[in-house]
Order: C-alpha cells, then sequence, then structure tokens
C-alpha cells in the first residue's frame, strides 16, 4: 500500500501520532496537522514530513490543508476533543458543546469539504480514513457531549461512504474503544489501533469495531430495531439474553 501524499489531522500525539508513523514509510510525503504546533513541529522533523499547523474546526484553515496536499491520496480526519463534562448530556454546558461538536465533527465534515472534489478530480485511487470512537456505535450513560458528536461522526462517515460508493475514493471510519492517549491512560497502544485502521483501509474494510464489542454493537441495534429501552454497553456476550 502506497501513497503519493498522506494527511493525517490530529498528528501531535495519540492515535494521530501513531498513524503518522505508521504510514510514514508507505508515501512519498506526509503532511501533518494539528493546533499544537510546537508538538506538531517535533512529530514532523521525527517522521521527516511537512507540519501545516491547523485548526479543524476551521474551514478556511482545511481548505489551505488541502491546498498544501494537491495530490493526497490517503486522507486520515483523526483530530478530536473529550471535553471535560462526562456525564449525562443536561450536565454538559452549551460551550462544551459547541466546542467539542465543531472539532469533531466539523473537523471531518470541513475535511471532507475541503478534500473530496480533489480527490475526485484527480481520478486515481485515494482513501479517506475518519476516526470516530466505540462511542459512536455503543450509547453509554455518560460521555458528555463526546459520544453523541461520535454518533453524528458515524452518520457523516456512512453518508460519504453512499455517496462515494461508484468513485474511486474509499471510506474507511476507526472506531476503538479506550486507548492510551492524553484522553485516557488506560486502553489499547495506539500503534496497534493505527496497525488494524490501516490494515481495514488496504483491505477496504469500511468500519473498525474492538472485537469484544461487537456483540454491544450489533445488540444495541436489535433493541433499537425492536423497540426496546436501552441498556448500557458491555464487552462480550454479557448482554445476551437481557430484555426490557
Amino acid at each position: 500500500m502506497q501513497f503519493a501524499t498522506a494527511v493525517v489531522t490530529g498528528a501531535a500525539g495519540g492515535i494521530g501520532r501513531a498513524l503518522a508513523a505508521r504510514v510514514s514509510s508507505a508515501a512519498s510525503r506526509l503532511v501533518l496537522a494539528d493546533t499544537d504546533a510546537l508538538a506538531l513541529a517535533d512529530t514532523a522533523t521525527e517522521l521527516g514530513a511537512s507540519a501545516v499547523p491547523t485548526d479543524v474546526s476551521d474551514p478556511r484553515a482545511m481548505d489551505a490543508l488541502a491546498a498544501a496536499a494537491p495530490d493526497a491520496e490517503l486522507v486520515c480526519l483523526n483530530a478530536g476533543i473529550l471535553g471535560t463534562a462526562m456525564g449525562p448530556p443536561w450536565e454538559v454546558s452549551p460551550e462544551e458543546w459547541s466546542s467539542v461538536f465543531a472539532v469533531n465533527v466539523g473537523g471531518v465534515v470541513n475535511g471532507l469539504r475541503a478534500f473530496v472534489p480533489r480527490l475526485l478530480a484527480a481520478r486515481r485511487p485515494a482513501h479517506i480514513l475518519i476516526t470516530a470512537s466505540l462511542a459512536g456505535l455503543a450509547t453509554f450513560p455518560g460521555g458528555g457531549a463526546y459520544g453523541a458528536s461520535k454518533h453524528a461522526v458515524m452518520a457523516v462517515a456512512e453518508q460519504a461512504a453512499l455517496a462515494l460508493a461508484d468513485t474511486a475514493v474509499g471510506v474507511t471510519v476507526l472506531c476503538p474503544a479506550l486507548v492510551r492517549t492524553a484522553m485516557s491512560p488506560v486502553g489499547s497502544d495506539p500503534a496497534d489501533v493505527a496497525d488494524e485502521a490501516l490494515a481495514a483501509v488496504a483491505e477496504g474494510r469500511f468500519v473498525v469495531v474492538p472485537g469484544e464489542w461487537r456483540a454491544a454493537v450489533v445488540q444495541r441495534a436489535e433493541r433499537l430495531a425492536t423497540g426496546q429501552v436501552p441498556l448500557p454497553p458491555v464487552p462480550g456476550d454479557g448482554q445476551r439474553g437481557r430484555t426490557g
């Protein structure tokens, strides 16, 4: 799997940095974006990449990023924030709802708006990798604005995949559970998450879901389709047989 140019947003740390490190050997040119200009510069220097400090919530900044990578063939729309309020929706301030959605959802939408027309005009195979979250497929009791924003990211990713189905541009959406990043001190190694994401890109898979959570995702859909009240998701088969 080789790319003329690969772009990664949120590349200064966490999953984004791991994606950048993994794809650096597969791309002739690597363009990295983040709001943390100093950490971004360090990552870019280490990987021999170009650094473009970017606020993904700003459509003009994303247009500038796309202009800096005119021959992009892999676009990783990875940037995201957690927020500070992780309780039920009514405990999240209006300001935090706006800021989390601006980055998590707006960053993906702005990225699609900036890159997709260019990818289509190039008329060559390309791929968009969107980082969502398990929280976008399974609804937890808390999660603040973050969980809702990742559900929206999933919907945007599905829309994009459907709209691009008959083109040379593919879409993969990454839905990890906890990952050891600035957002969480525990969880999977970001390098392992990046490896699985890039394997899915190579295989043309649409969604990457942790194996131990697949049953919970399916059971959520079944409960919604049959009108049952939601239950907190658990890994494995822990929900089997529960009704209500």
